[in-house]
């Protein structure tokens, strides 16, 4: 009886190790972080979101501008890397995890300045403001 209750591993050498891009490797970042969001998991969806991971090969560079950070990104890090693992078909997917303290994140602290940024973003956003006479009023 005890023998059936076992589990069944499977061989790493059966695993897959499909190829993969970087734009596939932040499609399903994003999609996990924003499945994150939704469960109510923001301070993780908020650090996964912070820069964009790097890919070389199989292994994803992620920096991150300080420890707490760090070390709350290492705690959650095992479902992302399954996620990953799964959606990308590839099981040789490691991330290394760069604490960098001069990560600078953009803050807009007035309406030029947010325009400014979405302009960045996005430079529809003129045309959206010429195009209906808007105003930027602080």
């Amino acid at each position: 009886m005890e023998e059936n209750s076992k589990t069944y591993v499977k061989p790493s050498s059966v695993l897959p190790t499909e190829e993969f891009n970087e734009t596939d490797m932040r499609l399903h970042w994003n999609k996990y972080a924003e499945r994150l969001g939704q469960k109510g998991l923001k301070i993780m969806e908020s650090i996964l979101l912070i820069t964009d991971p790097v890919l070389d090969g199989t292994k994803i560079f992620y920096e991150l501008p300080n420890e707490g950070s760090k070390l709350e990104f290492e705690s959650q890090v095992n479902g992302l890397l399954g996620h990953l693992k799964g959606h990308l078909h590839n099981h040789d997917i490691t991330i290394e995890v760069i604490v960098n303290e001069q990560v600078e994140t953009k803050r807009s602290y007035n309406n030029q300045d947010r325009y400014n940024r979405f302009l960045e973003i996005n430079p529809n956003i003129e045309l959206l403001r010429s195009t209906f006479g808007l105003d930027l009023k602080d």
